[in-house]
């Protein structure tokens, strides 16, 4: 579903100077504030990223028990992470700990997909990150990281970023899909499509040996990427670039013209606020069985008592 590929992007002709001017902003602000707009085309800035991070592994982007980890976070832990988050408004938009929305009814889908929302009045970006994550099974850190690479939402928010939230609807070949506006609705709708892609796997993006461009421009090539896991899949099939070498070399500044920064810059954001994407608390010999959390879609090793 290219359509919903997720991500908001700039041509590659505008990273230099946007990465150039970026900085020039930003110096001197502490490093929560130094978060720059981070679609496919812009790298986080080295003050995002930890020390020495493992080497990022385009099959492995991030476990499925931390995607699917639902109660990753509380509600309370949320809205204090969010609150840790040092806010830099450049609008009249509230930063996402102060940040409320009237939510509306969603019906449960099918047996395996999102169960029922109950909408609400004056529902706090906290409130409504944790209850989309318990009805889609989608954990609230994966939602909090796709905020921020997606629009810088936690650290830079504007009034465009919570229309646009979390990239639902804005393919790369036309603008993003009015339908899809709004705060609830962005967040929602991405929980929505990757449990979609988990529940329906067979995609352009899925487990095994597959094709991934390196940027929307067919010139800049391709390579086989081994994909290990179905969380893997979802940002693929939601973002459907691999960073080439270049932007892997160059984290945290400019690559080339074929450089693309989504995926990777999903894995930096986690591993500097939650540790490694790649754990998993699951023994190495379901990682080609477990399907977390809709079951196994082939025969697990029985358990030994």
């Amino acid at each position: 579903m290219s359509f919903f590929a997720g991500a908001r992007h700039r041509t590659p002709a505008l990273v230099g100077i946007m990465a150039l001017l970026l900085t020039g902003i930003v110096a001197g602000v502490a490093p929560e504030a130094q978060a720059v707009p981070t679609h496919p085309f812009t790298a986080v800035s080295d003050d995002d990223a930890t020390g020495e991070p493992a080497p990022f592994d385009p099959g492995l982007i991030v476990s499925d028990y931390n995607f699917f980890n639902a109660d990753a976070m509380t509600e309370t832990e949320v809205q204090a992470f969010l609150e840790e988050r040092r806010c830099v408004r450049s609008d009249a938009s509230p930063c996402a700990w102060e940040y409320h929305e009237t939510t509306t009814d969603q019906p449960a889908q099918q047996a395996g997909h999102c169960a029922a929302y109950a909408g609400s009045a004056h529902e706090r970006a906290s409130r409504i990150i944790t209850k989309v994550a318990q009805a889609c099974t989608i954990s609230p850190r994966v939602l909090l990281v796709l905020l921020q690479k997606e629009q810088s939402l936690l650290t830079r928010p504007t009034e465009s970023g919570y229309l646009r939230a979390t990239g639902y609807g804005c393919p790369d070949t036309a603008d993003c899909d009015a339908e899809y506006f709004g705060f609830f609705n962005q967040v929602y709708n991405a929980a929505w499509q990757f449990r979609q892609y988990t529940e329906q796997p067979d995609r352009t993006y899925q487990r095994g040996a597959v094709d991934v461009g390196f940027n929307p421009d067919a010139a800049c090539g391709s390579s086989t990427v081994r994909i290990r896991n179905q969380a893997t899949a979802n940002l693929y099939n939601y973002t459907p670039y691999q960073p080439n070498d270049t932007a892997v070399a160059n984290q945290g500044h400019v690559g080339d013209d074929c450089s693309t920064y989504g995926n990777l810059n999903f894995w930096a954001f986690y591993e500097n606020w939650f540790g490694d994407p790649t754990a998993s608390r699951y023994p190495a010999f379901f990682d080609d069985c477990l399907n977390y959390p809709a079951g196994q879609d082939c025969a697990a090793p029985a358990l030994v008592p």
